[in-house]
């Protein structure tokens, strides 16, 4: 089964409106935030008022698709709902 892994920036709420926009995409039936374990790790941590410290959360998605159009509807749902919303939406191949 294809997994697609996401990494939305931006608020709470708009990460949930993503996840469950991709919730509801007929048959995906598991979608998961998953803990990014570097999230607290930076490579420029000498700057502690930098504007993405203070304004953007990362909220790494899981999401099992059934086949490739579902992992093509997955990519489109996400990066039009957030892009709408104005979050980032990264697709990665591991957090």
């Amino acid at each position: 089964m294809p997994m697609v892994r996401m990494r939305l920036i931006g608020s709470r709420e708009d990460a949930d409106a993503v996840i469950n926009a991709v919730h509801g995409i007929e048959g995906i039936e598991h979608v998961e935030e998953v803990d990014d374990l570097m999230s607290a790790m930076r490579d420029d941590s000498s700057s502690s008022d930098l504007v993405d410290d203070n304004e953007g959360h990362v909220y790494c998605v899981e999401v099992h698709a059934p086949n490739a159009s579902r992992v093509r509807a997955v990519r489109s749902v996400a990066e039009f709902v957030g892009s709408g919303l104005g979050m980032v939406v990264e697709f990665v191949d591991e957090f």
